[in-house]
């Protein structure tokens, strides 16, 4: 619940700081004072925007203050520890200062945070019904909203919209790959006449490299032959002096030698391994040449794929060491296209799965509405009884169009249905509902639904507009009930309703040297008669006025 709100250069608020109890306060006060002050700066305090005109004309900036026991709100305790904002304190403070450039900061329990937390946060903590709610019951989507808030169904709520945004995603995901695959036909179609021709060349990873050599060796065989042959004759084969004969003479020599000095054993050695080295060479002569084929045949087919890797790499615009890797990139490419079509026939699938998983969501969202259309319009109706409306009929029409797009919300169409007179059909409420019938239902269905709702503190700010007599007793009641449950505040201008209230505050504003200022003080014992009676009787008050306001403060607190 609310604790305490403190207001600084807010408005015509130069320095205010109120203490709030439980059940129901009424905040009463003179036309143009500032009744709604309190609740416009604790919007502004709970995320609503900010504007820098909000700020006391002699001031640079504003701040609001806002403190709330959450030792009984689990959602609140939950927020808090996720964003890691709790203190050890059973107590919450809100905080917000506007600077005269128009920014603003946030805070919560001394931390930063951004306007959008501190609105996420407060609708754990405050619901507002503001004096233009009976505006808003004219419109569908709002009356939907009332039956979900009723019914309480959020994990039904939460089941629709997850799979409408699977849907959604889907359908991108679709939409994009059939673009893209009408783009891709043309290339797709060049990509499969290229990959054909460089699959039948059925090029191998590096075999330019080995064909070119092949083709070098095979061109130039038989000046291979003529130097092995030369160079064999040379150190191994030729009739007299040899290189090998040569190196052996020598060694020998030197071999001889070592037994006179023992320091050439080292060139004698050296000698010895070249002989050995040379014959090796010479025996590896031999085994090459013998090898070398000389095959015009197999030349020619060398040739003529050398020919084809040099024609296709022009006609791809590639050198030809890089033919084999872009045959590989285009094959990739085309795969590439071939599972696109792959994922279009699968995605037609999916989106039929999720579209009937969707179905399913929305259906059992929409017989959860229904059943809590019915208990509602049920409740409605009593409620319109107590509120001298006892000829009236209402009824809830909802619609269930499972035809309609996929949208987040359903497929329910509804529409709230009154008659005001007695033998009139029931029609549109649009159509039919003066401004105080009007009020007077949407004052009976904000307090069904604020006693269903677990939010711990309730605002109404003047929603008993075009209300009176008798029917702002009754309103008066309702809220004072709703308040033994639940902190209720309400601004009111009517003396049924502020008497009701288990507290009252009254809002007055004065001027000084030129500068206005506005001031809410508890009322108590005969001050409130006195403020009941300037309700009753206006600016005079007179012994009947106060008499009438004791007799209504005694009838509305039994």
């Amino acid at each position: 619940m609310l604790i305490s709100l403190e207001i600084s250069n807010f408005a015509i608020v130069n320095d205010l700081n109120i203490e709030w109890r439980d059940g129901m306060t009424a905040i009463t006060g003179e036309t143009g004072a500032g009744k709604s002050i309190a609740i416009d700066a604790l919007s502004l305090c709970l995320g609503e925007r900010a504007d820098a005109g909000a700020i006391r004309p002699s001031a640079d900036r504003a701040q609001i203050v806002a403190q709330f026991n959450i030792q009984q709100l689990p959602k609140a305790q939950q927020f808090l520890k996720e964003h890691m904002l709790n203190n050890d304190e059973h107590d919450c403070i809100l905080r917000r200062v506007i600077s005269r450039s128009g920014r603003s900061k946030s805070y919560i329990n001394g931390v930063s945070v951004t306007a959008s937390q501190l609105k996420e946060l407060g609708e754990y903590l405050i619901a507002i019904h503001g004096q233009h709610a009976h505006q808003l019951l004219l419109k569908t989507e709002h009356q939907l909203h009332l039956i979900d808030a009723y019914a309480g169904h959020t994990h039904l709520q939460t089941a629709v919209k997850n799979q409408f945004q699977h849907y959604q995603q889907l359908q991108r995901e679709y939409s994009t790959l059939l673009k893209e695959q009408q783009a891709k036909a043309a290339q797709q179609q060049l990509l499969e006449y290229q990959v054909a021709e460089l699959d039948e060349f059925s090029l191998e990873a590096d075999e330019f490299k080995q064909i070119e050599e092949e083709q070098y060796r095979l061109s130039h065989s038989q000046t291979i032959i003529n130097t092995c042959q030369q160079e064999l004759m040379a150190l191994y084969e030729q009739d007299g002096t040899t290189v090998l004969s040569q190196l052996q003479h020598s060694a020998q020599q030197f071999n001889n030698l070592t037994s006179v000095d023992s320091s050439l054993c080292n060139i004698a050695q050296l000698l010895e391994e070249a002989v050995v080295q040379v014959e090796e060479a010479s025996r590896e002569i031999r085994d090459y040449a013998d090898q070398i084929d000389q095959d015009p045949l197999r030349l020619q087919e060398v040739e003529e794929r050398l020919s084809k890797i040099m024609d296709l790499s022009r006609k791809h615009h590639v050198r030809p060491e890089e033919l084999y890797e872009h045959h590989q990139s285009l094959k990739a490419q085309l795969d590439n296209i071939s599972s696109d079509n792959a994922r279009i026939d699968i995605l037609e699938q999916e989106i039929a799965q999720t579209l009937s998983a969707y179905q399913q969501a929305a259906m059992a969202l929409s017989d959860s509405r229904s059943q809590s259309a019915k208990k509602l319009q049920k409740l409605i109706s009593a409620s319109m009884d107590d509120l001298a409306m006892k000829h009236c009929k209402f009824a809830i029409e909802l619609l269930p169009k499972p035809e309609l797009r996929p949208n987040s919300e359903g497929f329910d169409a509804i529409e709230f249905l009154v008659s005001t007179n007695p033998g009139q059909p029931l029609q549109a409420l649009a159509k039919v509902a003066s401004g105080g019938e009007l009020s007077r239902i949407s004052l009976a269905i904000q307090v069904i639904i604020a006693e269903k709702v677990t939010t711990p503190t309730l605002i109404f700010d003047e929603v008993d507009v075009g209300i009176s007599g008798p029917t702002a007793s009754q309103v008066g009641k309702l809220l004072r009930k709703l308040g033994k449950s639940t902190q209720v505040i309400c601004v009111t201008h009517l003396p049924q309703v502020a008497c009701s209230g288990h507290q009252q505050f009254f809002v007055s504003k004065k001027v000084i040297k030129g500068e206005t200022f506005t001031s809410m003080k508890p009322l108590e014992d005969a001050h409130r008669v006195d403020e009941i009676a300037r309700l009753i009787g206006g600016e005079s008050i007179s012994e009947t006025t106060r008499a009438s306001a004791k007799e209504l403060l005694a009838i509305q607190a039994a």
